[in-house]
Formats: C-alpha cells, sequence, structure tokens
C-alpha cells in the first residue's frame, strides 16, 4: 500500500527560511567576537545601566533635598511666627487687665512677657534665614506697642491721681457737709429736709456712677454722673432758702463750691479716659494690629514658598521617573537583544555540534559536522567533533576490513595489525565525543539559567513600568528596590555565562584526554555557592530560605558536574515534596572534612519528613509519591547512583515525619568513581546496598 506524503506549503517554508537566514547571519557576525568579550559586553551593558540610575537617583536626590529643605525652614519660621502672635496678642490682653486692674503681679508679668518678645525678635527671627529681612520691620511695630504702653501707663497715673483729687476728695468733703447739714437741722419735720434727703440720694448715685465711670468708662455712666451733679445744684438754692441758722447756710455754700469743684474733676475724667482710649486705641491696638498684619504677611510668603518649593519636589520625582523608566527601558531592551543573540550564538552552535553527535552515536556517519569555519571556540569543538566522526569512519571501515581480514585469516595479519591500532585510535576519540557531549550539556544549563534571569527581568521591568504609571507616587525604596533587582539579574546573567565561557575556553585545554575534561580539582564551598545561587530564580516563587555553611578553601579532587547533580536534584525534591503547595521552610546545607581524608555533607530540610515505607523505597529507580503529578521517582535513585559509583562514596537518609529529612553524603576526598560524565545509564545501572536509618 502506497501512503501519500502531505505537500509541504511552500509559503511557510520560504518565510521560515528567510528567518532562519537572517538569525544565522546576525548569529555569525557576534561569533566573530571570543566568548569572553560577549560576556564581558553584557557585564559592561548591566554596570551601565546600574551607574546611569545610580547617578540619576543621586542628582535626584540632591534637588529633593534641597526643596525639603526650605520646607522644613518655612515650617520652623512658621513656628516663630506663631509664637511672636501668640506673646504679642497675650501681651496686649494684660495690658487692658492692668488699664482696668492695675496691680504690680500684672504689670510684672508684663514686663517678662515684653522681654520675651524682644527676646524672640533678637534672637530666633534675626537668625532665621526666611525672617531675617523682616526682623526690622517687625521690631519697629514691637517698639510702639510696648512704647505706646508706657505713655498709656503715664496717663493712667494722672487719671488715678486726678479721681483720687478732684474726685474722691470733694466727695470726701461733701459727704461730710452733708453730715454737718443733717446735724444742724433739729428735727425731720423741718423745711429743708426733703431737699436735703434728695440732695443726699442725688450725691450718692453721682458717687456711685462716678466710680463706676472710673472703673469701666461709658457713656451711661458719665451721663448719670452730671445728671445727679445737675440735681444736687438745684437742690442747693431749695436748701439755702429753708435753712435756719447760719451754720446750715455757711454749709451750703461750701457743698455748691465743692459741687462745681467735682463737676470740673469729673469733666476733666472724662477727658483723659477719652485720651487714654484713644491711645489704647491707636498705640495698643493699632500696633498690635500692624504687628499682626506684618506676621499674616509672612506667612502668606511662607505658604508661597511653601508651594513653590512642594512644586519643585513633585516635578522633580515626575522628572526621575520618567528618566528611569526611560533608561531602564532602553538598557534592558539592549541587554536583552544583546543577551539572546549571545546566548543563540553559543546555544544554537552547541546544539547542532549535540545533533551531529547523537548522529553519531547512532551510526550515522555521513551528517557533516556543522559550524567547522567558525573561528571561535565551539568552531574547534566543531573541528573536533569532526575529527571524531571522520575516525568513527575510519572506525567502521576498520572493522569491515577486520571482518574481511579473519575471513581471509593469516595472509591478511598485517592489515589486520593495522585495523588494531585503528581501533585504538578510534576508541580513544569516541571518548572525546564523550566528552564534547558532556561539555555540549554542561555549557546548556548556565545558558538557559541566564535566558530564564532575562525574562524574570524583562516581567520585573514590566511590573515597575505599571508602579510608575499608576496614581500612587513612587517611592524612593521601590527604585531602591528595583536597582537591587536589576544588580542580582546583572550577576546572575554576568555568572552563568562567565561560567559557560570558562567551560568552552577549558575544552581546547583538555580535548585530548577526556579524563581531564570531567574529573578535575574544584573549591567546594564555591561550587556550592554557585549552585545554589543558579537555584534561587527556581526557589524564589516559594518562601524556602537556604543556610550553606561549606568550610573556606576546601579544595575536592573529583567531578563538579556530578556534584552540581546532586545538589540540584536534592533541591527540587525538597522544593517538590518536603515543601508541598508553596509552604515556607528553610534547606541547610553542611559540610565538614572527616577522618581519613574523607568529607561529609550534609543536606537537610525541616519540610515534611518520610514515612517508613517512603524512606525503604526513596532510592529505588521510578519510585515517586506525586506520580498523577508529574513525577518520575528517578530524582534520588539518580543522586544516589553518582554518590555510590562515580564518587565513590556512601549515602545515608535520616527522616520523620513532620520533623524533615536529613541526607548524609560521605565520600573520598579524591573521587575513586568512574568516567561516565556524570550520566547514569540505567540499564546497567548497579544498585549497592543502600545505608539509612530512621529517628
Amino acid at each position: 500500500m502506497v501512503v501519500a506524503e502531505p505537500q509541504p506549503n511552500n509559503g511557510t517554508e520560504q518565510q521560515e527560511s528567510l528567518a532562519a537566514q537572517s538569525r544565522s547571519g546576525i548569529v555569525g557576525l557576534v561569533r566573530a567576537i571570543p566568548i569572553r568579550w560577549r560576556i564581558l559586553s553584557i557585564a559592561a551593558l548591566n554596570s551601565a545601566v546600574v551607574l546611569a540610575l545610580a547617578l540619576l537617583i543621586w542628582s535626584g536626590a540632591k534637588t529633593l533635598g534641597s526643596a525639603w529643605d526650605d520646607v522644613r525652614q518655612v515650617r520652623d519660621s512658621d513656628k516663630i511666627l506663631a509664637v511672636l502672635e501668640s506673646e504679642t496678642g497675650r501681651l496686649q490682653n494684660l495690658i487692658h487687665r492692668y488699664i482696668n486692674q492695675p496691680s504690680p503681679d500684672l504689670f510684672a508679668e508684663i514686663l517678662l512677657l515684653r522681654e520675651a518678645v524682644l527676646g524672640t525678635l533678637s534672637t530666633r527671627a534675626s537668625t532665621d534665614p526666611m525672617l531675617s529681612g523682616s526682623v526690622d520691620e517687625l521690631e519697629r511695630a514691637t517698639e510702639r506697642f510696648l512704647s505706646g504702653f508706657g505713655e498709656l501707663r503715664t496717663l493712667q497715673t494722672t487719671i488715678t491721681r486726678t479721681y483720687e483729687d478732684q474726685i474722691l476728695a470733694p466727695a470726701k468733703d461733701m459727704a461730710g457737709l452733708y453730715s454737718i447739714i443733717e446735724g444742724a437741722t433739729g428735727h425731720r419735720e423741718a423745711r429743708i429736709w426733703p431737699a436735703l434727703g434728695k440732695s443726699r440720694d442725688a450725691f450718692t448715685a453721682m458717687l456711685v456712677a462716678a466710680n463706676a465711670y472710673y472703673l469701666a468708662p461709658a457713656s451711661t455712666s458719665a451721663d448719670e454722673v452730671r445728671k445727679n451733679t445737675d440735681a444736687i445744684e438745684r437742690t442747693i438754692p431749695v436748701m439755702i432758702g429753708f435753712s435756719d441758722n447760719d451754720l446750715q447756710r455757711d454749709a451750703l455754700q461750701k457743698l455748691k463750691t465743692r459741687t462745681s469743684a467735682l463737676r470740673d474733676g469729673v469733666g476733666n475724667l472724662s477727658e483723659l479716659l477719652a485720651k487714654r482710649t484713644d491711645l489704647l486705641r491707636n498705640s495698643i491696638d493699632a500696633s498690635q494690629a500692624e504687628t499682626i498684619a506684618a506676621i499674616d504677611g509672612l506667612s502668606i510668603k511662607m505658604r508661597k514658598r511653601e508651594q513653590s518649593a512642594q512644586m519643585t519636589f513633585d516635578h522633580t520625582l515626575a522628572d526621575i521617573s520618567r528618566k528611569m523608566l526611560s533608561i531602564a527601558a532602553i538598557f534592558l531592551t539592549i541587554i536583552i537583544v544583546a543577551g539572546v543573540i549571545i546566548a543563540l550564538s553559543i546555544r544554537l552552535p552547541l546544539r547542532q555540534i549535540m545533533t551531529s553527535m547523537r548522529a553519531i552515536m547512532t551510526g550515522d556517519y555521513d551528517r557533516q559536522v556543522a559550524g567547522t569555519d567558525a573561528r571561535d571556540e565551539i568552531g574547534a569543538m566543531a573541528r573536533a567533533v569532526e575529527v571524531f566522526r571522520k575516525n568513527a569512519i575510519a572506525k567502521r571501515d576498520a572493522e569491515d576490513e577486520l571482518r574481511a581480514s579473519k575471513e581471509r585469516a593469516e595472509s591478511a595479519l598485517v592489515e589486520l595489525n593495522t585495523a588494531q591500532r585503528n581501533l585504538i585510535d578510534a576508541e580513544r576519540l569516541a571518548a572525546l565525543g564523550g566528552l564534547v557531549a558532556g561539555v555540549a550539556h554542561e555549557v546548556n544549563n548556565p545558558i538557559g539559567i541566564s535566558l530564564t534571569v532575562a525574562s524574570s527581568l524583562a516581567r520585573r521591568a514590566d511590573m515597575f513600568d505599571a508602579e510608575l504609571r499608576s496614581a500612587t507616587p513612587l517611592k524612593r525604596s521601590q527604585l531602591e528596590q528595583f536597582v537591587q533587582t536589576c544588580r542580582d539579574a546583572a550577576q546572575q546573567l554576568v555568572s552563568n555565562l562567565y561560567r559557560a565561557g570558562e567551560l568552552i575556553q577549558s575544552f581546547k585545554q583538555v580535548a585530548v584526554d577526556r579524563s581531564h575534561a570531567e574529573r578535575r580539582q574544584f573549591n567546594l564551598g564555591e561550587s556550592t555557592d554557585q549552585i545554589v545561587a543558579s537555584l534561587r530564580p527556581v526557589l524564589k516563587r516559594s518562601p524556602i530560605s537556604i543556610s550553606v555553611d561549606v568550610p573556606e578553601g576546601l579544595i575536592i579532587d573529583g567531578y563538579p558536574g556530578s556534584y552540581g547533580q546532586i545538589l540540584t536534584n536534592l533541591f527540587l525534591n525538597a522544593a517538590n515534596h518536603a515543601f508541598p503547595d508553596g509552604q515556607s521552610g528553610t534547606i541547610t546545607i553542611a559540610a565538614k572534612l572527616r577522618a581519613n581524608d574523607d568529607i561529609e555533607i550534609i543536606f537537610a530540610d525541616n519540610g515534611a519528613g518520610m514515612t517508613p515505607d517512603v524512606q525503604r523505597q526513596a532510592f529505588d529507580p521510578f519510585f515517586t509519591t506525586r506520580r498523577n503529578e508529574g513525577g518520575t521517582g528517578l530524582g534520588l535513585h539518580i543522586v544516589y547512583n553518582l554518590v555510590t559509583q562515580q564518587l565513590g562514596g556512601h549515602m545515608m537518609l535520616e527522616s520523620r515525619l513532620g520533623q524533615g529529612t536529613t541526607f548524609r553524603i560521605i565520600m573520598p576526598r579524591a573521587a575513586a568513581g568512574g568516567a561516565n560524565g556524570g550520566e547514569t545509564d540505567n540499564r546497567t545501572t548497579q544498585w549497592p546496598t543502600r545505608t539509612m536509618s530512621s529517628t
């Protein structure tokens, strides 16, 4: 039966071909640059964006600080003005009280408050940068206010003396004269008595009104004094007409004279009180109002200055936000594009080499190895693989020739020896092929992590853009957090891409001997920190904290790739099983040197723990408690085989349900395992007896 093959879509194939050609052209240009310079260019771009953002923040911080200093100074000046306004208002009230009820205590309080006002003007206001130019005006108004109090006090003394000499003294004499007249009148039936009683009542009412007028000047009190004085003067002629003796008449004449003097005294007192009222209104109240007006004017000026400083603050913050968004967007675009291009310039050629290696491993020797004409380090790898392919072909031909030689028996002994030598060379180059595949696998990990970090940085930039465009003002802490995120991402990119560059560069030095490519001396602490750093973006979505306690300077002769795979599998196993559903917790990694030059590595978590049944099957292949959720059951199995077979150590598991899990790895400082590049073939894996303890 013949099955018709579907016809390809020519238009789609042409578009894909054009896109591939364009991408290959860009990648080809980038591959003309050594890998180390490509990685350093990413580091330089990240450093440039951090420096630009730091300079922008520093410049904006200076402007914002100046505006905030203006606002703070305005508020300090406001406090001084409020003190002046309060003190002058209180001084005005004390003066009014002193005028109405003079007392030494009030006068002493007025003097103390006067010194306080002058002290505020001379010490605080004169040194204030915003009030120093207006202190003279405030001092002049205050001096007029205080000098008016001196004049008012002098006038008050005159009023008191006038009241005592021209009102109280005549009134005292008049009271005595009324007593004389009453005493000279023999009986109450005398004709003078009604007029005398009426005059005496008018005198009493006049005296009360005069005292009230002196204490609280009012037009009604003054009218009452004049009305009663007129009544007294009208009764005097009547009483003179009804007088019975010379003593009455002489007393009535003196009463008339003292009443006239009293009238004049009341008039003088009225003039002095009116003058006091004018002085109080024009010198005290007006000066105090002038002082308050000056203070209000300064307050208005400072309000304007505060508003100007606030506008400067807001505009500067908005300008910083716009500039940071622009710089971040531009540099982020450049970094992402450059990172993707550089990653492609490394990842695509490596993928081609891996494809060629798989073809060779499956016996397809006719496919040419791509990229052998490139001048970079990956081109050297491609040429080495091409040599391996040609030698594999030679090996195949040699095997065919060997079989033919065996059939021709002893007559082809010379050819057989030649074929044997070719086989030995081919086997050695086959080891080189395994090395190339291992290096390609190792390089693919940091490149993939770099792409993950770049994508995460792009998402963080979009979030920062949304925060800038929101109605809520951007805080300085948010800016610093974004800069820190950019710095962390830059460090991740530089670390992983530089790691890839180091792996590729080291290939040329160890290409002849496979053992050197996979086994080397490495610093256990540095390798642990690098592995943990590469895993932080993966674990960042979970609230899991990591604690590392590895001694410095602990050098291991072994397989860093296998060690990285062990830690990675243990991390992912803990994240998926010890802390399910986003639970928080702590993972601890510790290492120490034991006797016999052994190394003990402890990987512990405080998560969910394991039941005894799970512990017994933990290292079995394909055993998992989350098969329905996509688990394969190979993670701990691979870890166990790497520890026991390649590193030559043994592994122990301790766990209790609800109290966490601890993995103890004891291995020699110099690994004694095989040389399979860190990869475990489950078809030939041996499973030694495991050591587990449950506490």
